[in-house]
């Protein structure tokens, strides 16, 4: 059948799957839009707030369901106002498909309104990206796009249009989507060498990362750990892929993990990273991570193998699979005095935090109480973000959805709309700060205009609190730009773009301000901000300094003891 380019361009999304996109439009993309008109019925279309935003919905979106997520722009702005978005998704291994227009063919490369070179911006952080010049390889390359962004370790790929070709025909046929296939490089004997390796460790221990989650490995995960009678810490990315409260956890590891996790990682003789990339945040002096321990890396990615951390053994391809095969391998193993050691370590280094005023983590320590772990999270980025990493069990995978790898504030609202739309019976629950709200709070717009009830908690304490924790510890407490010194009345500002709004400034009125906004949002179909104001000085315990071994790991009380 003869289809114009817009045309081919949805029937593409709907062969892949696709029944949401969220998107921003303009003058370029103006033939999608007029095809999109008449596919209301199979495409719901989210005109969010600010393109930026549109790219974090479909963020939000892919990791809340694992499929792909996709985003419009128009040229110029329009597709440039993307880039943080895409960036981020590629740091977290996110699929995502950002289509953009742009001028026509015979108007490329002469500074025409509007015109720029998305891929070319984009390049260093997409897995792949296209430009289409002409309208019979329009269908191919949407469709590679999709297979790329799913394939392997995902990413997002960025598909430019020229407008042209949106306007021009020719003809369509239908094709059923291609399953992605793992690439497996390790043999029957790899297996057998690495399950004998395990099977003499007298101390294992296993470090978990986003790719256990992305991989869906929750099930064998949690047979591997019991089987092994290994203790089990998660990165940032990695949480929910293994339950919270299973006995074997330890919490996060690294500049904000638990003393136990950091002191475990350090003391264990075997260390097994299951799809981790040992960021720097987790890793802290690399020189001195679990220096005494044989490391093995399980990852779908070789280009994570030895690149930050030496793997003295490897396995790639899907980490299912992996895991699958080396349990053929195993017998159920028992480490009694190490468990010891391991559950000494819980007893002994505990999170705690003040208890005497409202502070962020009793905030998320009474949402957890609340909701007992069946909602979906999103944060923005700095100190609620750890806090939440730490004092919320996650127990589900793609319940904890946040910027690990790119750290980027203004992140969460519009993740959070992105998780309601793919999820719209879950409680989704933004937690963010202050200085992030301001980034994108315009979202919230976009929540109200279409009934997304999202709940979004705003940790407000007038400061960019986690680099005022750095001021304070590293900088001698050299407070340069960190306090907002401003007089924005949150509550007003949700309440003028259309949420409920709730301040609460005292810890006896939390719990009943959270019941009451978790009501407005499931019993009222309403988004609503609950305003949280917390001392400017509360910090994140334990911390590892950039650059320090993570078994230098310290609290509070280190602190009052040092002085």
């Amino acid at each position: 059948m003869q289809l114009t380019g817009a045309q081919i361009v949805l029937e593409c999304l709907k062969e892949q799957g696709v029944d949401t996109v969220f998107g921003y439009p303009g003058g370029t993309i103006l033939n999608i839009y007029e095809a999109l008109y008449h596919e209301q019925k199979n495409i719901t279309h989210i005109l969010t707030s600010h393109e930026q935003g549109a790219a974090h919905a479909a963020d939000g979106y892919a990791r809340a369901t694992g499929k792909v997520g996709v985003c419009f722009a128009t040229s110029g702005p329009g597709s440039t106002n993307l880039v943080t978005g895409i960036a981020t998704a590629y740091m977290d291994s996110v699929p995502v498909v950002a289509i953009t227009c742009n001028v026509g063919l015979p108007l490329l490369g002469k500074d025409t309104f509007q015109e720029v070179d998305i891929n070319g911006i984009t390049m260093p952080i997409t897995k792949h990206g296209y430009i289409v010049k002409d309208v019979k390889v329009l269908a191919d390359t949407i469709r590679k796009a999709f297979q790329i962004a799913r394939r392997g370790r995902p990413g997002p790929v960025v598909v430019d249009i020229t407008k042209d070709v949106t306007a021009a025909s020719c003809a369509f046929t239908p094709k059923a989507p291609e399953k992605p296939k793992a690439k497996k490089t390790y043999t029957k004997e790899d297996v057998q060498r690495v399950a004998e390796i395990i099977r003499q460790a007298k101390r294992p221990f296993l470090y978990v990362g986003g790719g256990a989650v992305i991989a869906g490995a929750s099930k064998l995960l949690k047979a591997f750990a019991e089987t092994l009678d290994a203790p089990v810490c998660d990165t940032l990315m990695g949480k929910g892929a293994f339950d919270a409260l299973h006995p074997l956890y330890t919490g996060m590891v690294g500049m904000h993990g638990t003393k136990t996790s950091n002191l475990g990682v350090s003391k264990c003789d075997l260390l097994i990273a299951l799809g981790a990339r040992f960021s720097d945040r987790v890793v802290g002096n690399a020189k001195t991570f679990a220096s005494g321990a044989t490391v093995i890396h399980f990852d779908i990615d070789e280009a994570e193998i030895n690149k930050n951390i030496h793997a003295d053994y490897a396995l790639c391809g899907d980490l299912k699979q992996i895991l699958a095969d080396v349990l053929k391998e195993m017998k159920p193993q028992k480490h009694p005095q190490w468990r010891k050691e391991i559950d000494d370590l819980k007893k002994r280094f505990p999170l705690f935090y003040p208890t005497d005023h409202l502070t962020t983590p009793y905030v998320i320590e009474t949402l957890y109480d609340l909701t007992k772990g069946n909602a979906v999270i999103t944060t923005d980025v700095g100190q609620h973000q750890m806090w939440t990493a730490q004092y919320y069990r996650f127990n589900k995978p793609r319940t904890f959805l946040t910027s690990g790898g790119l750290g980027t504030m203004g992140y969460g609202l519009g993740a959070c709309i992105g998780a309601k739309v793919a999820k719209p019976e879950t409680l989704c629950v933004n937690i963010s700060g202050d200085g992030c709200f301001r980034m994108n709070m315009q979202e919230l717009a976009t929540a109200s205009r279409y009934g997304i009830p999202v709940i979004d908690i705003v940790i407000n304490n007038g400061v960019l609190c986690m680099v005022r924790q750095w001021q304070t510890l590293i900088y001698k407490k050299h407070y340069s730009q960190t306090t907002i010194q401003d007089k924005v009345d949150y509550c007003k500002v949700s309440e003028g773009l259309g949420c409920e709004a709730i301040r609460v400034t005292e810890k006896e009125n939390i719990r009943a301000a959270l019941q009451e906004a978790i009501r407005i949002a499931t019993k009222e179909g309403r988004p609503v901000v609950v305003e949280c104001v917390v001392g400017k000085d509360d910090s994140v315990f334990p911390f590892v300094p950039p650059g320090a071994s993570i078994a230098d790991a310290f609290d509070e009380k280190d602190l009052k003891k040092k002085k």
